[in-house]
């Protein structure tokens, strides 16, 4: 169970994971000691997952977002134990959600230009079998990106 102050702590690190100790101790009104104790908790319950650096797509010129919908008639574990690897050694995908309604599947990837894509494109199509229909639609502005969750007290 969290309290208060873990919720405060977390809403923090999602801002900026590398601020001091000292000064999150200080934010919540603790001594540096249970303030680690309680970062490290958090940590050891699956709280935090990791602490990462967000980079800038367009400096790195990963320009590109596509939305891809994926049908498959293939749904036995099978399937998806031969799927799933595939998707997360693509460095281009970076989220794949499985869904209901119409689709299966929501692929997030992120490349350089069309050309990558459809190099991409290419490689799914042609190294995963049982895919019926592949729809993407292509982001044109990201209007709000976020890596946070909402912590509510």
């Amino acid at each position: 169970m969290i309290d208060k102050i873990d919720r405060k702590l977390l809403r923090m690190l999602q801002k900026d994971c590398t601020q001091s100790l000292q000064v999150l101790s200080e934010v919540v009104h603790l001594t540096s000691t249970p303030c680690w104790k309680r970062i490290k908790r958090l940590e050891d319950e699956g709280f935090i997952r990791g602490r990462v650096v967000l980079l800038d797509s367009e400096k790195l010129k990963l320009g590109l977002t596509a939305f891809m919908l994926i049908k498959t008639h293939q749904h036995s574990s099978d399937w998806y134990e031969k799927f799933t690897p595939w998707v997360k050694n693509m460095p281009e995908v970076v989220a794949l959600y499985r869904m209901t309604g119409e689709y299966d599947y929501l692929m997030q990837v992120t490349v350089n230009d069309m050309k990558s894509y459809d190099n991409f494109y290419k490689q799914l199509v042609n190294s995963v079998e049982g895919l019926i229909d592949v729809t993407t639609s292509f982001a044109m502005e990201k209007i709000k990106y976020t890596t946070e969750l909402p912590v509510y007290d």
